[in-house]
């Protein structure tokens, strides 16, 4: 198969899969396609069934590359991979470092749960009037089909949390604006990688911008638990 058909095989099962995806995870070793004497990428059923195993382990079990990586070394070697936990259905939940900060992998995950605007309100056990007054202040916003993801659900179940507090969704204004720049400082660094001629130049901006976006939150944590200190 060519890298087109590849695509075409695995967009069903992974919606978000790009041309530059699987270049990347052969840059980075996982697959060794063949070429053809003109150049042109030559894929196997084998470089099919790992693209599954890669892609499977980073959506499902948020593994790093460098662990799905000795994964494959020992199926090449005839051994079996490590035992894995089954996958239940979760509503949803932040992949969080040992640590308690936010990980690469938390901003790497892309949920397909929408929500409707009821949905939302019983999951995240809010009311209508606190919903209104997230979306007032642009920390909420519905998608073009009127949904809400599972970022969505998460804000506003901490905004709940936060009302309990005292802080209603008008004081959250400083988090969001906040939140704002430290997207522009990302987007800033990572724009020499996304604008590089390597063809998996996004694909490895995009790995970029998570460990960046990691450790940014991790600062400004610390800012604020040494300030209060």
């Amino acid at each position: 198969m060519n890298i087109g058909e590849v695509l075409a095989t695995l967009r069903e099962d992974f919606p978000g899969i790009s041309i530059s995806k699987i270049r990347f995870l052969e840059a980075e070793g996982l697959i060794d396609p063949e070429r053809t004497s003109a150049g042109y990428r030559k894929f196997t059923q084998h470089d099919v069934d790992r693209l599954r195993y890669v892609l499977r382990m980073q959506r499902d079990h948020y593994l790093p590359l460098k662990v799905i990586r000795e994964h494959l070394d020992a199926i090449d070697r005839g051994l079996e991979p490590p035992a894995i936990e089954p996958v239940g259905p979760v509503v949803p939940q932040v992949a969080l470092a040992g640590d308690g900060f936010p990980s690469a992998d938390s901003f790497r995950q892309r949920s397909d749960l929408r929500l409707s605007r009821k949905e939302l309100i019983k999951v995240a056990e809010i009311d209508e009037e606190l919903l209104v007054q997230l979306e007032t202040f642009g920390l909420v916003r519905a998608g073009r089909k009127g949904e809400y993801d599972a970022d969505d659900l998460v804000i506003a179940r901490t905004a709940a949390d936060l009302a309990g507090y005292g802080l209603e969704p008008r004081h959250l204004r400083a988090f969001k604006t906040a939140a704002d720049r430290e997207v522009g400082l990302v987007e800033q660094a990572v724009a020499p990688v996304r604008n590089g001629r390597d063809p998996s130049a996004r694909a490895r901006a995009e790995e970029t911008a998570a460990e960046i976006a990691a450790l940014s939150v991790r600062l400004h944590a610390m800012l604020v638990k040494s300030a209060l200190g």
